[in-house]
């Protein structure tokens, strides 16, 4: 048992079914957002992979970098996402619906920082200097 103040992230969040509800609200947002299916590639990435599948990658990747006891089973970021020429302007909305979907689910602050913290740090393997330059 850990002290209190000691627990990680992803218990903090609530486990795995909690995280999966944000998720689940967060890829549904991002699926339809049309600041990001402007982009061809997006758009058509969005429409050949499942919203389930890619909701549960999401979901694992989460509580794995949360400090669960999952591990990550997909493919890299950069290789997931170098096709797409994502954009920093892309980026910045794919953020705002994050925001979003905490806001609706009331993460508390410390948890929605460390949250953005984790997404942020992916940021240089999605977005693509040859997006639309």
């Amino acid at each position: 048992m850990q002290a209190e103040g000691t627990q990680s992230l992803y218990e903090r969040l609530g486990g795995a079914y909690a995280i999966a509800v944000v998720v689940d609200d967060f890829i549904d947002r991002i699926m339809v957002d049309p600041r990001l299916n402007a982009n061809p590639r997006v758009d058509e990435a969005h429409h050949r992979v499942s919203a389930q599948g890619f909701k549960y990658y999401v979901t694992e990747m989460v509580c794995w970098a949360a400090g669960g006891p999952q591990t990550y089973s997909g493919r890299s970021m950069v290789d997931t996402h170098r096709e797409l020429l994502i954009s920093g302007e892309e980026w910045d909305a794919f953020m705002d619906d994050f925001h979003q979907s905490l806001a609706k689910f009331n993460v508390p602050e410390r948890e929605s920082t460390e949250l953005v913290a984790i997404v942020e740090s992916t940021k240089d393997d999605i977005v693509s200097s040859a997006a639309a330059a």
